[in-house]
């Protein structure tokens, strides 16, 4: 066993893991990190995959209303999206310098803030969301079960908190595999559930129309089962980080620093996920299926993009723990090899998807000329960008990784605002673009904005790199 401190006490197996993090060969550590976390994106792409068919098999109207509510739900898991990356860096820091006491009351304060937040969350949102949709303009023919269908989504938010924090708890720590284990219970339940209400629909004992309300049950279902076993874990006595409310430190330093790290990341997640609907919105002027086109888009691609923030995961815990360790060097390699990953990964799937484009499109289609010719214009534009939002996903691990979320912040905001909702405005709204583009006018607006946040985000990477290392170095002559 090896002890840092009287108190708290890491199995051998965890402090060898904390070592290799530290010292370990950098591509092989970041590879067995990121394994587990790139093989659960890639099945849970799969996973998502079938829920889009799933909705596909009820209508392309039911397809539509699940993108309009994924965008709301981004906004709100948002929050905790900030505090899991924020407090994630803390623990890899305290983790990465050895002082294991402080890595026990940090989780514990991150854990029972969540929890409060959560719960704030859901009793606010439920009781706005029919104008929050209407703000969204979600066609009239969906509002209602728009509504419906997004408080049942919203009540999952509570349990996903939970499971996000907990997850974090073990990434910082190196420990990808229960997250691989946790997530892919999650999306099994889920689409066991799913798979079981579609059949009991094409038999007649569930009407269709409600059946769309099945799908956001079984989501709540499976993070709730989650939720029981993170919550055994984390109060398990043979559980080193144990934790409690008199662990917790409710300091004002602590809560700066947690909020320095954390409101920035919410927000430019919320923000990003906002525009996204603002986007969406747009797009329903299109017809009440171009959402839904945008959305199976979404999907296709995300076979390539998606997978690789278990890259960028893996990569960021290992920058924020050779960080605490006063590592710089270390901690700077590790985007390079961050870089490799992403792109070869992009590469491969790149070209899988290229040769069967038609017949993933023709899955979603089912048939429906309309919808399918929809698809293929967006899709068509946005699958070019895959390689520059693979620079940004490494970029995005080395600045989250160095605390520096406000410049990811920034980025995000720029991506949306600057480089995606002007040249849709423009391509949807002057006439000239309009009648010569059509549809390809939204994928050629999401390849811009893809393209140029990847350009962005290297030529950032490369200053701050270059900055940082000027600083180390002169602090070392100090």
């Amino acid at each position: 066993m090896s002890s840092t401190n009287e108190k708290v006490v890491l199995s051998e197996k965890e402090g060898l893991r904390r070592d290799r993090m530290l010292n370990g060969p950098q591509m092989n550590i970041l590879f067995s990190i990121a394994l587990p976390l790139v093989f659960y994106n890639s099945i849970g792409q799969i996973f998502q995959f079938i829920d889009t068919l799933i909705a596909a098999s009820l209508s392309a109207n039911v397809v539509s209303t699940v993108s309009f509510v994924m965008q709301i739900e981004k906004m709100l898991m948002a929050i905790g999206a900030g505090l899991s990356i924020g407090g994630g860096v803390i623990i890899g820091r305290s983790f990465g310098s050895g002082d294991m006491e402080r890595v026990k009351k940090e989780i514990s304060t991150i854990f029972f803030l969540t929890l409060a937040i959560g719960g704030t969350v859901l009793a606010v949102s439920i009781p706005l969301m029919y104008p929050i949709l209407k703000l969204f303009n979600m066609p009239e023919t969906m509002i209602t079960q728009g509504t419906i269908y997004s408080d049942l989504v919203v009540t999952s938010v509570i349990f996903q908190f939970i499971n996000t924090i907990f997850f974090a708890t073990k990434k910082a720590r190196g420990n990808t595999r229960v997250i691989m284990f946790g997530n892919l219970l999650v999306i099994i339940l889920k689409s066991t559930l799913n798979i079981l209400s579609i059949s009991l629909i094409n038999k007649g004992i569930i009407n269709r129309d409600y059946g769309i309300y099945l799908l956001p049950l079984a989501t709540v279902t499976a993070h709730a089962v989650l939720t029981v076993i993170a919550l055994v874990d984390l109060t398990s006595r043979k559980n080193p980080f144990k934790i409690s409310l008199k662990s917790c430190t409710f300091t004002r330093d602590f809560f700066k620093t947690l909020c320095g790290l954390s409101v920035p990341v919410f927000l430019e997640k919320f923000i990003f996920a906002m525009g996204k609907a603002i986007v969406n919105s747009l797009c329903a002027g299109f017809s009440p299926t171009t959402v839904g086109a945008l959305g199976v888009s979404d999907r296709i691609c995300g076979f390539a993009t998606n997978p690789i923030n278990g890259v960028q995961e893996a990569e960021s815990s290992l920058v924020s723990n050779n960080i605490g360790n006063k590592n710089i060097e270390r901690a700077i390699s590790f985007f390079y090899r961050s870089l490799i990953l992403t792109l070869g990964y992009v590469l491969i799937v790149f070209i899988i998807t290229g040769i069967f484009k038609n017949q993933i499109i023709g899955i979603f289609a089912r048939n429906n000329e309309a919808f399918a010719a929809e698809i293929d214009k967006i899709y068509f534009l946005e699958r070019m960008d895959n390689f520059l939002i693979a620079v940004n996903v490494s970029v995005m691990g080395l600045l989250y990784g160095f605390g520096k979320t406000k410049v990811t912040m920034i980025l995000n905001i720029i991506r949306l605002f600057v480089y995606r909702i002007p040249p849709l405005l423009l391509f949807l709204k002057v006439s000239f673009f309009y009648e010569r583009l059509g549809l390809y006018g939204v994928g050629l607006a999401m390849l811009i904005s893809n393209s140029l946040v990847g350009i962005s985000a290297g030529i950032v990477a490369l200053r701050f790199i270059k900055k940082t290392r000027k600083n180390s170095m002169e602090s070392e002559s100090k």
